[in-house]
């Protein structure tokens, strides 16, 4: 449809262009115009203003004129339809994604909201796209959201203003992450997150040390400052290369090649009766290993004992090769 539109467009173009040079020619050769003179006449002829003659036009040059009106009232009647029709479907386009994105917003439930696109928030939605997590995106920046547009859902807005929020479902969502690259205006979305949903779990970037204990006072649950975890990665990368360079490979790249899973204690209970990790026999049945144990007030223990009490709502940290992870999730069917 738009190499349609284009090619209309082009055709009235070159439609017109061809009428402007014909009645500028044709002044010029019949009534012997100057150049000045033939291309004023040609003006005022198409556009039909009514202006005086420059001259005394001959019988052959008033047929001329004639000719020129007719023509170019069709020929301009088309381009002038040519160009409504390509601006009425452009904005009926764009009204009909919009409100199609609204749809499907409208439908997440339990999703992400990301906000601000930039370096961080990127790195964000791509990661959530490999585990298949439903998110949306607050960015203001228009060039951005025309660029990814068809890859990620946005809300196009400022992701302080409580309207733009409630557009990208926040009563509904899970979590937020609060990605913008300003320490001051993660303050302000992190505050007027928390006060339009108080189950929200928000995770908050910050520049700034002295940032930190703001943000979460905020109410943010956990701030991340990317910067100090780059520095310690790459000292570490001196220190201990072979131990990161290993934690590196547990990267968590998808939801088909983890070698990482979180899963709670009630996923096993549903299919098998368990009051130990010894009773899982995670290892013999899928291979995977437990490397820590989460307890239900946030408590991590590392590397826990088979003898260790299951409590409810407490998780388990699994390592495996992702063929294993795979064999895990459907043995128990994590995540249906």
């Amino acid at each position: 449809m738009r190499r349609l539109f284009r090619s209309k467009f082009f055709l009235a173009l070159a439609l017109v262009s061809t009428v402007l040079i014909s009645g500028v020619m044709g002044y010029r050769l019949i009534a012997d115009f100057s150049w000045t003179e033939a291309l004023y006449m040609t003006i005022i002829t198409v556009t039909t203003v009514g202006f005086q003659e420059v001259q005394p036009l001959t019988d052959q040059a008033r047929l001329f004129t004639v000719l020129l009106i007719i023509s170019s009232v069709f020929i301009f009647a088309f381009a002038i339809s040519v160009i409504t029709e390509y601006i009425l479907s452009k904005n009926s386009l764009v009204n009909l994604k919009k409100k199609k994105v609204k749809q499907q917003i409208d439908k997440l439930n339990q999703h992400v909201i990301v906000c601000g696109f930039g370096r961080n928030g990127s790195q964000a939605a791509q990661r959530l796209k490999a585990y298949k997590r439903p998110f949306v995106i607050i960015e203001k920046t228009r060039e951005n959201i025309e660029k990814f547009q068809e890859e990620f859902l946005f809300v196009e807005g400022d992701a302080n203003e409580d309207e733009v929020l409630e557009e990208a479902g926040i009563k509904r969502a899970s979590y937020l992450i609060a990605a913008l690259p300003d320490d001051a205006a993660n303050l302000f979305v992190v505050l007027t997150a928390r006060q339009l949903n108080r189950k929200l779990f928000i995770i908050s970037r910050a520049s700034l040390i002295s940032s930190v204990k703001k943000l979460q006072l905020a109410g943010a649950d956990k701030v991340i400052m990317p910067d100090k975890i780059g520095g310690d990665h790459m000292a570490s990368l001196v220190v201990l290369p072979d131990l990161i360079t290993f934690m590196d490979k547990l990267s968590l790249e998808g939801e088909r090649t983890t070698n990482l899973e979180e899963v709670g204690i009630e996923d096993f209970r549903d299919h098998v009766e368990c009051n130990t990790l010894r009773d899982l026999d995670l290892r013999r049945k899928t291979g995977c290993t437990i490397i820590g144990y989460i307890k239900p007030d946030g408590t991590y223990l590392i590397n826990p004992e088979a003898d260790l009490p299951l409590e409810p709502k407490s998780k388990v940290i699994v390592l495996g090769r992702p063929e294993q992870i795979r064999k895990l999730n459907e043995m128990f069917h994590i995540g249906d």
